[in-house]
């Protein structure tokens, strides 16, 4: 198991991890510390920790929300383009069909 000793707020916090995730959380644990920076630069320093904690995890679930709205839209969006993608090859499919049936006509026509 790997250790990662994580600073948050000025206090250090050892983390016990899956062995190759040290960077991973190292960085994680940087991003949380920003986010208990700003709002530290908000509200002031008078917030306790464990307030603070759940101040930040509160934000970060919103922004994680906000996210998954996103993906969810862009999903939807996707899908649409992928119908409207199926319904033009099915068009193109037809008209080419069309177009040998009108060659075809105009073979017939020609040899008679």
């Amino acid at each position: 198991m790997g250790q990662v000793l994580v600073t948050i707020n000025g206090r250090e916090y050892p983390i016990t991890c899956d062995d190759g995730q040290e960077a991973h959380l190292a960085r994680l644990g940087t991003y949380v510390d920003k986010r208990i920076g700003e709002l530290v630069a908000a509200v002031g320093p008078q917030v306790g920790d464990a307030h603070l904690l759940v101040m930040v995890g509160l934000m970060i679930a919103d922004e994680l929300a906000d996210l998954q709205a996103e993906m969810e839209s862009l999903k939807a969006s996707n899908e649409g383009i992928s119908a409207r993608l199926e319904a033009e090859e099915i068009l193109g499919a037809r008209m080419k069909k069309m177009a040998l049936r009108i060659d075809d006509v105009a073979e017939r026509l020609e040899q008679s």
